[in-house]
């Protein structure tokens, strides 16, 4: 089931100022509709390319607290989410009687919020504060996320460990089974492993779809882990600070692993 069937960036916008100058929001106003056509979308690409940025404004545009929760979440401990969601139109089909919107940056907010309005019964009967952030973050999903829904999550994999990362595959595999839709932006390989989805690359270029071995995600990963003790002498060894500060301020790969041979 999807919930979202399209985005749009519409209006009148400057596009020299943030965040309408990173590359592949500029790209969302040059294809007209950047169609959600899987159950699971993933957005994916570099730090900076504007995957936060666009799931952040989907989620206010429909409706969601900008630092997470749901359609009935009205705290806001800093309101720092851009105005982009001013200028996305939504294509939706029916409405889902659920919805979440989870980013790890600001779960310690979320947790306190519903620790102070909300039975904890619902979320699995233990405080969040009594968890670990990982810990905490899974049982909200597999408690709070009742199916017929849209889940829109933003990096889950920094709150999880691989082993906790599989177990969020199964519950995204059973909810997806219970006609939900998912918008994820990650940077893990193991959550773009899901089978049935589309992945969203964000670069300078625009946004593209591409397939789950194309992605830098996976070849850098399958090429650390194939060999982690060249991959260790490359960097320590041949790479310098000034460098790899210089690389990562050009907004290019900081580390061009995938260039060893």
């Amino acid at each position: 089931m999807n919930y979202i069937k399209g985005i749009r960036l519409c209006g009148n916008y400057d596009q020299d100022y943030y965040p309408f100058n990173i590359s592949a929001i500029r790209y969302l106003s040059t294809v007209g509709n950047l169609p959600l056509e899987k159950p699971v979308t993933f957005f994916v690409g570099e730090n900076g390319t504007g995957k936060s940025t666009l799931i952040e404004a989907i989620a206010v545009a429909m409706g969601f607290n900008g630092e997470g929760g749901s359609r009935d979440f009205f705290f806001s401990t800093q309101d720092t989410h851009s105005e982009l969601y001013n200028y996305l139109t939504i294509s939706k089909s029916v409405s889902p009687k659920d919805g979440f919107f989870l980013r790890a940056e600001s779960f310690y907010n979320t947790a306190s919020f519903l620790e102070e309005n909300s039975n904890m019964l619902r979320y699995g009967g233990v405080s969040f504060h009594n968890q670990s952030h990982g810990e905490s973050f899974l049982a909200l999903a597999m408690n709070r996320f009742e199916g017929n829904g849209l889940y829109i999550l933003d990096e889950p994999e920094s709150a999880l460990s691989p082993q906790r990362l599989m177990s969020l595959l199964v519950v995204i595999d059973e909810l997806v089974k219970n006609n939900s839709q998912f918008i994820i932006a990650t940077h893990s390989p193991i959550l773009m492993a899901y089978p049935n989805s589309d992945i969203l690359e964000f670069s300078e270029k625009g946004i593209h779809k591409v397939d789950y071995r194309e992605t830098e995600h996976y070849k850098i990963t399958k090429q650390f882990i194939d060999n982690p003790d060249r991959m260790v002498k490359y960097l320590l060894n041949d790479w310098h600070f000034d460098r790899l500060f210089n690389e990562c301020n050009a907004g290019r790969n900081c580390v061009a692993l995938y260039q060893i041979v």
